[in-house]
């Protein structure tokens, strides 16, 4: 009996120090490993080096000097997954295709822009990237006789595609643009000629239109026509080699205190539409 009762305190000690360890006591080895084996893999980042993991690991229970291992095919599990983490270029996934340069126009050519793309390229430079404009704004006046005045909108589009040009032609962009009230006097003074001929008035300082009146305002690049835009005079300015020598001045630097001045009419009399302008640009200093 006394060999019996022994025995029974023997068994339920060992019960009691290794049940724990066993099953139901909380999470377990293998529940440990299958979680470090399923841990989520960074997406679109690169992945940090894994750590080296040794084949077997072994956790000691001190109370019961048992040991138990945790499965060599968990542990490679888990290895796989971090040497594919970091195999894997997740940084190139996210990364945006690189727009294609403007093509070089004849116009382009004749300024010089092959000659400046390889300048810079020879100081291992790119050309000049766009920047921020900085527009004046424009009243939106309208004549004695009813001629639509330089919108807002009229000289913001001009400034764009005056950057524009000048940076696909490797030219440095000019920050300042303002709304020009002295060659809008021009404009206006054009558009309110009595003539039907639209060019009746197309001139500079000095020059009278069919009724005699004499030219008020300044002078500066003129453009217009049916259905032109800042844009489009813009380009005009641009396509023709004087012009481009006045307003776009390839070969000078842009400083800080360069602006751009511009003004547009729209419509004329006796019987021209709103969408016929007329515009005037200079390059003048804030």
């Amino acid at each position: 009996m006394k060999r019996l009762a022994l025995l029974s305190t023997v068994t339920a000690t060992v019960l009691i120090l290794v049940l724990p360890f066993v099953g139901g006591g909380g999470p377990g080895i293998a529940e440990q490993a299958a979680a470090d084996s399923g841990r989520v893999i960074p997406e679109l980042a690169s992945a940090a080096p894994a750590a080296k993991v040794q084949p077997t690991a072994k956790v000691a229970l001190a109370a019961s000097g048992y040991e138990m291992r945790i499965a060599e095919s968990a542990v490679a599990v888990q290895v796989g997954a971090e040497s594919s983490a970091s195999s894997q270029d997740f940084e190139h996934l996210a990364q945006k295709a690189v727009p294609k340069p403007f093509p070089v126009t004849p116009a382009g050519r004749a300024s010089g822009t092959l000659q400046r793309m390889a300048a810079y390229a020879a100081r291992g430079q790119s050309c000049p990237g766009n920047i921020a404009t900085r527009t004046s704004g424009a009243p939106s006046k309208v004549s004695a006789l009813g001629v639509g005045g330089t919108t807002s909108g009229d000289l913001a589009l001009f400034a764009a595609t005056y950057n524009q040009i000048r940076v696909a032609n490797c030219l440095q962009p000019v920050r300042y643009f303002r709304y020009d009230s002295c060659t809008e006097q021009r404009l206006f003074w054009m558009a309110e000629s009595p003539s039907l001929d639209p060019n009746d008035a197309w001139g500079h300082m000095g020059s009278t239109r069919s009724d005699g009146v004499p030219s008020v305002g300044c002078d500066g690049n003129l453009a217009g026509g049916s259905g032109n835009t800042g844009a489009t005079v813009a380009t005009k300015w641009w396509n023709s080699p004087a012009h481009r020598a006045s307003l776009y001045r390839p070969g000078s630097s842009v400083g800080s205190n360069v602006c751009i001045a511009f003004a547009m009419t729209h419509g004329g009399v006796p019987n021209e539409p709103y969408s016929f302008t007329r515009a005037a640009a200079r390059w003048t200093y804030c």
